[in-house]
């Protein structure tokens, strides 16, 4: 089973995106990067010391940079996507203002010479108003729209990143089968593997994948994008089905014992 991450104090209060967040002095309504950071870290020195000469220790440092890297991305990017909201706001502003003054230009050139204006002469001023309403919402909506582009976009190339790690993961014990364990060394198609180190060797693969699958909560806490959300839900379901067949494989093992 995978080892529970290390009990750490609240990093402090940190700023939220949205008002119904968990407090700040929560510590178990939040999902902790820096504790999942460790978690990494711990497995990765773990499998290094157990299977020093094999590379699934090289895979689980790769999880360890891809969690630093959420970690390090979450604060900057949560910093650019405020820049970016407040440079669209102020460019909303100017867009209002110029399409305001053009349409008090045009009620002002028409009020000039009331004695000269008909009711047909107010179409085209009506005509202009719906014009630069139309256009201006359009613009106004675009605008509002470009920090959550640009951070979906963002959260969604390191979440493909993630999923691509999880299938790695699982290439490494997709040979892992019991059926080789009777087959002795590598040369004769075996695994070079006894019982025991093949059930701690599925065993870890397990916890990577439910480690990456934790990384990628991580982009949960701060959005309530859909498809961020929705993507996360994807990668979460991919590593719990792919631990659940390691996991069978694993009670094979054990019944063969």
């Amino acid at each position: 089973m995978p080892a529970p991450a290390p009990d750490s104090a609240p990093s402090g209060p940190r700023p939220e995106d949205h008002p119904d967040a968990p407090p700040s002095s929560s510590r178990f309504q939040r999902l902790d990067g820096d504790a999942v950071r460790r978690s990494a870290t711990t497995l990765e020195h773990r499998i290094a010391s157990r299977f020093p000469d094999r590379t699934l220790w090289e895979v689980c440092r790769e999880v360890v940079a891809l969690v630093d890297e959420v970690n390090a991305g979450t604060g900057i990017s949560r910093r650019r996507v405020r820049l970016a909201r407040g440079l669209s706001r102020l460019a909303v502003l100017a867009v209002a203002l110029f399409l305001g003054g053009a349409v008090a230009l045009a009620v002002a050139e028409l009020a000039s010479s009331p004695e000269q204006t008909g009711p047909l002469d107010l179409l085209p001023l009506l005509e202009t108003i719906i014009n630069d309403l139309v256009f201006g919402g359009i613009a106004v909506f675009f605008l509002l729209r470009i920090p959550e582009r640009m951070e979906r976009a963002r959260v969604l190339r390191i979440l493909h990143r993630l999923r691509s790690l999880a299938h790695v993961i699982d290439m490494h014990q997709l040979t892992k089968v019991p059926e080789r364990l009777e087959r002795g060394s590598r040369e004769d198609g075996g695994l070079d593997l006894d019982r025991a180190q093949l059930t701690r060797y599925l065993d870890y693969c397990t916890e990577m994948l439910s480690l990456v699958g934790k990384s990628a909560a991580l982009f949960a806490e701060h959005t309530t994008d859909g498809d961020v959300l929705d993507a996360v839900e994807g990668i979460e379901t991919l590593t719990s089905d792919m631990a659940r067949k390691v996991w069978q494989k694993i009670s094979i093992i054990q019944q063969l014992g």
